[in-house]
This record gives C-alpha cells, structure tokens and sequence, in this order.
C-alpha cells in the first residue's frame, strides 16, 4: 500500500463528486490487502465504506451541494437477467467500488448520481457504516428469517453484527459464535446468545460471516433438519461440503451478495429509530495520513476502524 497524488476527478453527465470525511475499514479491504480477497486485482485504491460531503452533482433530484451522503456502491448494468428482476446486487456486469473499480481511500470520488443516498440527522459515522450493516440486513432478508426461528451466525465481525442485529429485528432467537472473546462480549451487550463453541446447537438458519474455509465447511453440522445454510463470507477456495448430511436435512445452501437499496433504506430507518446504534461498533479511529501503517499492523482486537479525513 502505498499514497500517489492524483488529479481531482472532474463533473461528467449524471454523476457526482463526494468530498470523503469518512471510510470504514472493511474485512474485504484487508483480505485485499492480504492478497485472498477472490474477486480482486492490483493495483487498487481501496474503499467501500463510505461518508462524506456532496460538493457537485448532475441528474440528482433531492440532492444540493453541503449534504452529507454515502452511496450504494454496486455499480449495476440495468439491462442483464439480474438487473431485470430487480437483483441488482448480484448483476452479471457487476463493478463494486474499491473491488472491480477504483474505489474511496481518497481525498475527492466520482460516483454516479443514481447510487447516492442520504438520510436527515445521520452522522458521518452512521452513513460510512450503512453499508456494512446492508450487507445484513440483505442477508437476514435473503434467508427468509421469521419471527421464533432460531439463528447461529458464523462469526462475529462486522457483517456478523450486521447480521446479529438484523436477525433479533426480524424477531429470531440469535446466537452469535466466534474465538475472539471482545467481540463476543459485544454480542452479549447486545442481549444475544454468544458462544465460542457451539457443538451440539442446531438453529433453523445457519449463516456464515466469517469467510474462514474450515468454518464454511464445518457449519453444516449446525443446521437444522428442513434448514436454511446462508453464505454471506466469502472464501476463494472450493467448499467440501458432505452431500449426505446435506441431503438427509433437505437443507438448502444459499449465498447473500451485497445488498439494495431497499436494505439501505430499511439499515438508515433502523439507526434514525435509534433500533441500531452502529456507532458502538467502532473500536479504533485512525487518520488517513496514519492509515498505511495501520494496514501493515492491523489491531487484532478492532471490529471496525473508522478513517477520518
């Protein structure tokens, strides 16, 4: 990782230009930075989390200079199989900010004008950690989740909060099962289950947010007869997965990508309902100036570090 000087990014029809105040570091970020992120290549300008100031913009109706904004960053094509029934996180032409395309570790970024979104009275941190939160919201929404299920989510990082908090909206009976102690201790404030192991539970759904590839393959064991199995983490090897098991359950495997709009919406109405307060999340604050050394040493104990600017 390394800092360059560029030109700032100049006005083009239907787009806009956010002056960034905050990036939240995402686990996507740093499997990037590790080389593991199976979606990825270099260079790069990472950033996905993102908050800032809205300085210009075209085609935004509802938008004016001085807003405080983030913005959907699946940029979608509109026209192939996915897009046209609405699945617009998974589209075929799929361009992720920060992953396929140059994304927001930067002073100044151009986005299109159709992905801003804004909500009143959030701050910078809840609109940089909006995203984030999506992802669960999307992913307790993909998986169908009822009121009095029972859910095991898989890891307890940020995605697996998003999840966490999601899942106990939704009404479900919610344990959350990770190594790290801080982050089940966080799960616990939270008034849900938390366990660092959970051999013998079984849970309605099942839902990966770790990413790690022997927990991706071991969940099944977890999964309830009749049973959902959701993948939110993401592994860029081969899953082993053992069909018997699978099949005496008639379970069904599912995978969770991105989110919608709709999830933004539903994740900016929960934080102005004071429903999540994303905020208790953030455990390191660092600099855009410090934030190399901060990926070459990267706290292990951190849930989420927030870039200031």
């Amino acid at each position: 990782m390394e800092y360059r000087e560029t030109e700032a990014p100049e006005m083009k029809k239907d787009h806009a230009i956010i002056r960034i105040r905050r990036t939240g570091i995402c686990g996507t970020d740093y499997h990037a930075y590790q080389g593991t992120q199976p979606y990825f290549n270099y260079p790069r300008i990472l950033g996905h989390e993102l908050a800032g100031e809205l300085t210009d913009a075209d085609g935004a109706e509802g938008f004016s200079p001085g807003d405080a904004v983030t913005f959907i960053p699946y940029y979608h094509c509109g026209q192939c199989h996915a897009c046209l029934q609405g699945k617009t996180n998974c589209c075929v032409k799929m361009q992720v900010c920060g992953v396929h395309v140059d994304g927001g570790m930067r002073e100044y970024l151009s986005v299109p004008s159709s992905a801003l979104i804004k909500h009143p009275g959030l701050s910078l941190d809840e609109l940089a950690l909006t995203e984030p939160l999506a992802i669960g919201a999307h992913g307790i929404r993909r998986a169908g989740v009822q009121p009095g299920e029972s859910v095991l989510i898989v890891g307890a990082g940020p995605i697996g909060l998003g999840l966490m908090e999601f899942a106990r909206i939704a009404g479900a009976q919610v344990t959350v099962t990770d190594r790290n102690p801080e982050r089940l201790e966080v799960c616990r404030r939270a008034g849900v289950g938390a366990l660092s192991d959970p051999t013998g539970m079984v849970a309605d759904v099942v839902i990966d947010a770790s990413g790690n590839l022997a927990a991706l393959n071991n969940s099944l064991q977890y999964l309830a007869h009749g049973g959902r199995y959701v993948l939110v983490g993401l592994q860029k090897e081969a899953l082993t997965i053992s069909h018997p098991e699978l099949h005496k359950r008639e379970g069904a495997i599912m995978s969770s990508r991105n989110a919608t709009r709709q999830d933004f919406e539903l994740v900016m109405q929960s934080i102005s309902s004071k429903k999540v307060e994303p905020a208790n999340y953030i455990t390191h604050r660092v600099q855009f100036g410090d934030l190399k050394m901060l990926m070459e040493h990267f706290p292990k104990k951190a849930i989420k570090v927030m870039v200031e600017y």
